[in-house]
């Protein structure tokens, strides 16, 4: 190596502590250059300039950059296509090669091929590594060399390759010696420099490493009741943590080891629970990888050939929440007032749309993906194609949630859904999963009436249940 020096590119990895591919470029280089690049080509095609995830980005880079600079580094960071400025930077600094982790989505994969491409021209090596998930690509497989494409096998042989080096963190601050500091080290450019406005971000979320620190900690002392709690919209139950885990506040091997060491030290059937929930996550990862195909169309390509309804003006009322069903309209109301939806109701509101108002599962991914703060390409997928039963693992096409039952299941006092849709705060917990089949004189007298205060249902969910199974039973699938 002539200067010894390596560029390390931030992508969705956005800390100072247990990162893989710093680590390894801080271990093998005298100096290692940061940069972080706010990349044009995809915040040119988010549909908002009040995009929340922009504003987690944002904090969480600032934060990064004061980190860095305390370890005696500094953070390059550009509005840019990182396409092109990556390689202009490397040549700029004249380094030897230039370092990042692994991104498994197929946009991620094609821009660093043609980065890496560059970069070989101008003899600079470009080498990533694994550090988003516990284990990638093909790490994990069938005994007969295959990719698993149901969950509960997939879990097994996961546990069974687990060690603890696939834990174990990667030092950072003992090699501080190794960071570098350019002149080309600017401010971090403002949001509105590159055409972003405020948020109400800071109501909901604390970005950053330290965000992450502080929902990581809240948690462990809750861990104990998740497998009660997660499903439960109304209490404080599941880890929020799955934002920080979309761009790397923190260490996904910092979690697993949580609830790995938990469930062997206690038999913590809370943190055996959540666990499962970080392997699904991996295996998400892979089916993207190994299935590109699935993140435009059906995982199981004979659903493809569903003929979907598609009604807009339905479509448009679950978007804005005004389906008259109370919980599919809280949910939608949680996802549009704050970037965030329970899981819980992720899986309702996908099976009502798809299910219930017969519209195809993409629209609703979209929606999703244009919304969600913790939005992850392969999470996303699998999630509605579970729901909509177009993908690997999916639940049977004949399981329709009905959103009624669903609603007095998981919240039986309706708080979550008074907290959302106030029109129905002074409905009885006997109504308030169904509202129309209040009397009409107790609408007036509870100052919510049907079809003027809240909507009245846009469909019947028995008569959209024996729609759903038709279309189903017309294509291959459906017989199975």
């Amino acid at each position: 190596m002539s200067s010894s020096s390596v560029l390390f590119w931030f992508r969705r990895d956005l800390r100072s502590h247990d990162n893989v591919g710093l680590h390894q470029a801080l271990t093998l280089y005298k100096k290692v250059y940061c940069v972080f690049i706010f990349d044009r080509d995809i915040l040119n095609e988010l549909p908002s300039k009040q995009d929340r995830r922009v504003e987690f980005i944002w904090e969480s880079v600032v934060e990064l950059k004061a980190s860095l600079e305390s370890l005696g580094g500094d953070l390059i960071v550009h509005y840019a296509s990182a396409r092109a400025a990556i390689p202009a930077l490397a040549a700029a600094l004249k380094v030897d090669a230039v370092y990042a982790n692994t991104d498994y989505e197929p946009y991620a994969v094609a821009r660093d091929a043609e980065v890496s491409k560059i970069l070989a021209g101008e003899g600079i090596d470009f080498r990533t590594f694994k550090d988003t998930v516990i284990f990638e690509k093909n790490e994990v497989l069938t005994q007969a060399s295959g990719t698993f494409s149901v969950f509960t096998p997939y879990k097994n042989a996961w546990l069974r390759r687990l060690h603890d080096a696939d834990l174990a963190p990667r030092a950072i601050a003992e090699y501080r010696d190794s960071f570098a500091k350019t002149k080309l080290a600017e401010p971090v450019p403002t949001l509105a420099s590159m055409g972003f406005e405020r948020t109400n971000l800071s109501s909901f979320i604390r970005a950053g490493m330290s965000g992450a620190a502080a929902l990581r900690d809240d948690f462990i002392e809750r861990m104990a009741d998740y497998k009660e709690a997660r499903d439960l919209p109304s209490v404080k139950g599941v880890s929020y943590l799955s934002v920080h885990n979309r761009f790397g506040t923190i260490s996904i091997r910092e979690l697993a080891g949580i609830a790995y060491a938990e469930t062997l030290r206690k038999k913590n059937i809370g943190a055996e629970t959540w666990l499962s929930e970080l392997i699904w996550r991996d295996f998400y990862f892979q089916i993207i990888f190994h299935h590109p195909h699935a993140a435009e169309s059906a995982f199981r390509p004979e659903y493809d050939a569903i003929q979907w309804p598609n009604e807009k003006k339905l479509f448009t009322a679950w978007c804005e929440a005004r389906t008259g069903y109370p919980l599919i309209d809280a949910a939608m109301r949680q996802l549009n007032q704050t970037g965030y939806m329970h899981n819980r109701l992720r899986m309702i509101v996908a099976s009502f749309l798809t299910k219930d108002l017969l519209i195809d599962y993409r629209w609703g991914e979209k929606y999703f993906a244009d919304n969600l703060n913790d939005f992850d390409l392969s999470a996303n997928n699998g999630g509605w194609q579970w729901a909509a039963s177009t993908g690997c693992d999916a639940q049977p096409y004949f399981r329709i949630f009905n959103p009624i039952t669903q609603s007095e299941r998981f919240d039986t006092q309706g708080k979550f859904i008074r907290k959302y849709v106030p029109e129905l705060k002074n409905v009885t917990d006997k109504f308030i999963h169904a509202p129309w089949l209040l009397p009409p004189l107790e609408q007036q007298a509870r100052e919510c009436v049907m079809g003027r205060d809240y909507p009245l249902p846009i469909v019947d969910h028995a008569t959209q249940r024996d729609r759903a199974l038709a279309l189903y039973k017309t294509v291959k699938g459906g017989k199975t």
